[in-house]
């Protein structure tokens, strides 16, 4: 069997995030990690049980060669590589859900709304960037064939012009820039 690498822990738990249980659709689990070694590969194995309707939940993930620590201040969710997990729509419809709820103005907002705030927007920037790393060298936009979920190309087919190299470069820079916004 070949597992798909996660490049970070967040990245694991977005992916877990994003694919509900099967039998109910309950998004959320208790889950308990563990490192298990497969045919000579170390993969992370996270399980538990759907509060839901009680079904056991298993994803299994190849770990990378490095693990990169995490900056609180600055969300990453992995190195320069494309994701094996979320494709470049995916990436995008997480940005878009996470600004959804974000005040484009910090005013009214006490210091602990400004930094979450500040965290979400900066992740926001992180899946933008994300979705940037679909665009091969020389390349102006994102290859169709980079889109393989429904939700990924649901993206996609209702905005093809979110996935030009400059627009992302451009959305990406305008996140950052707004959870500047947000600081203290």
């Amino acid at each position: 069997m070949t597992h798909r690498l996660a490049r970070t822990v967040a990245e694991a738990h977005l992916f877990m995030d994003l694919h509900p249980c099967e039998v109910c659709g309950e998004e959320q689990f208790d889950r308990t990690a563990a490192v298990i070694l497969v045919e000579g590969e170390l993969l992370s194995r996270y399980t538990g049980v759907c509060p839901q309707c009680g079904s056991p939940r298993e994803f299994t993930f190849l770990l990378p060669d490095e693990t990169p620590m995490p900056d609180p201040d600055e969300p990453s969710f992995g190195d320069d590589r494309p994701s094996e997990l979320l494709d470049a729509g995916e990436w995008l419809w997480v940005a878009d859900e996470i600004t959804r709820t974000i005040p484009a103005e910090p005013d009214g907002m006490t210091p602990d709304e400004r930094r979450h705030a500040r965290r979400e927007v900066r992740t926001a920037a992180a899946a933008v960037a994300e979705a940037r790393k679909f665009v091969p060298p020389g390349a102006d936009a994102v290859p169709v064939g980079q889109l393989w979920s429904l939700a990924g190309r649901a993206v996609y087919d209702a905005e093809p012009g979110r996935f030009d190299v400059q627009r992302l470069e451009l959305v990406e820079r305008v996140y950052r820039e707004l959870a500047d916004t947000f600081s203290d």
